[in-house]
């Protein structure tokens, strides 16, 4: 008998947060580093939200509630959907969960069991491979491609749907490639979920980064298509939009009524509840008219940073990027720099043991690190099923203006530094103890459907 688990061994990571551990060694040795690694808005919660939290703290406002949601941030969802999205929402059906992620496993928990199917966007956040496999399902990666501005067509998810389709997970604003959907193409999507899918089968729809989209854009979400209300769980939160992501504040909408008390019960035995003074400041961030110029100043910020970068990143020789829609993050194809680096020549003369732990990606990123004082995410860190031959770098445009100018000169300045990274990459053979033979993973040993 072991001391964990086998299940522990299918559960992934979000990397984001696990180079933290890296950026602190660094610093530790006295460098600089510019942290581009990390999904958080560098501006504040607006002052009238921290007021509101601060007012019912101290009226006492600190005890247990209803582990569904306070029934005024309910109601608050439930109208901003409605006036959103255009569709009939009630507070019977929203859930208040602490921050996005526990919806994520809740669907999973909740409707999928072992052997089930899951198609989910790839890349795309970590956490929905993580908790496909899980659960025990078999993940079914739907590929972003760079060529169709990293969004899907509806005869791509087609190609996906089985018999055993069970959960089709959705992202937009994406999440790491800044992919928005249109509402052309989610006319489209919706129609094949409609002609191809059981009723039992559920859309998450992950509209997290609801408020940030640029040019003038407009968010949409497939649930406001004919017959999609009934399909689809809309989740969203406070984390991205209010710059609040430290408060752990999400919500989720579900078909009906039913199912979210699934949910809740799913809380129950989680959080029991998320705290009451959290979700008033929520509900204020929602009803206030004070929040929209917020929202508005911050994704004003957004898109200029996001100018600046794509322009600077596309200057550089081997590095092309494409123009997000929306979100807070640029994704970089940086094949022409591994290639002149030497990084594919060195990955491909790694074990096949040592391959399948690394990317030329992941390598590019820990020689930014190390060496040039510069965080940033790999494209494995966005699901590994599938990545292999795809090489970018996720930089996160939600630091100030003057860290990502610093940022991107110094990245300049390692792209072209190939004796920097020969020394790099012999220090870190040099430095990697044996290996052991790995025990394969229901992760490692997943198969992409054909």
């Amino acid at each position: 008998m072991t001391l964990l688990a086998a299940r522990m061994g299918t559960l992934g990571t979000e990397n984001a947060f696990r180079v933290g551990d890296d950026i602190a060694r660094c610093v530790a040795r006295g460098m600089d580093v510019v942290r581009l690694n990390i999904g958080e808005p560098d501006f504040d919660s607006a002052p009238h939200i921290n007021e509101a939290a601060i007012a019912q703290i101290r009226a006492g406002n600190s005890h247990y509630t209803d582990p569904q949601g306070i029934p005024g941030l309910r109601a608050a969802v439930a109208a901003h959907v409605t006036r959103t999205r255009g569709i009939a929402a009630d507070a019977g059906r929203v859930i208040i969960t602490t921050g996005g992620k526990p919806s994520i496993g809740f669907t999973m928990q909740a409707y999928v069991d072992p052997g089930d199917e899951v198609i989910y966007p790839s890349p795309g956040f970590p956490i929905y491979e993580s908790w496909v496999t899980y659960v025990g399902a078999t993940p079914v990666p739907l590929p972003l491609r760079e060529t169709s501005g990293f969004t899907f067509t509806a005869q791509d998810l087609a190609e996906r749907i089985t018999p055993r389709t069970k959960v089709i997970i959705l992202c937009s604003p994406s999440n790491p490639t800044g992919g928005v959907l249109t509402r052309e193409e989610l006319v489209a999507i919706a129609r094949v979920i409609r002609e191809r899918c059981r009723p039992d089968v559920r859309v998450y729809s992950d509209e997290i980064y609801e408020h940030i989209v640029f040019d003038g854009a407009v968010h949409y979400s497939i649930a406001a298509e004919p017959g999609m209300a009934e399909r689809t769980i809309i989740a969203s939160g406070h984390s991205k939009g209010f710059a609040m992501t430290g408060w752990r504040l999400g919500w989720a909408l579900l078909p009906t009524a039913d199912e979210a008390q699934i949910f809740k019960q799913l809380n129950i035995n989680s959080i029991s509840c998320v705290p009451p003074f959290i979700q008033e400041a929520g509900r204020v961030a929602l009803d206030s008219p004070e929040s929209a110029p917020a929202v508005e100043h911050m994704v004003s910020a957004f898109q200029g940073r996001r100018d600046f970068v794509v322009s600077a990143l596309n200057a550089i020789p081997g590095v092309t990027c494409q123009v997000p829609k929306g979100a807070f993050y640029v994704f970089p194809n940086i094949a022409g720099v591994c290639a002149r680096l030497g990084i594919i020549a060195a990955y491909e003369q790694l074990s096949a043991d040592a391959r399948a732990r690394t990317s030329p990606s992941r390598m590019l990123q820990g020689f930014l690190l190390e060496r040039y004082g510069v965080a940033t995410m790999d494209r494995n860190s966005f699901g590994r099923i599938g990545a292999d031959g795809e090489h970018f770098l996720r930089l996160s445009i939600a630091a100030s203006l003057e860290r990502l100018r610093e940022g991107i000169k110094r990245m300049q300045a390692a792209f072209g530094d190939s004796a920097a990274w020969t020394e790099y990459w012999d220090a870190v053979q040099a430095a990697a103890p044996p290996t052991p033979a790995p025990t394969p993973s229901p992760l490692a040993r997943a198969q992409v459907p054909a």
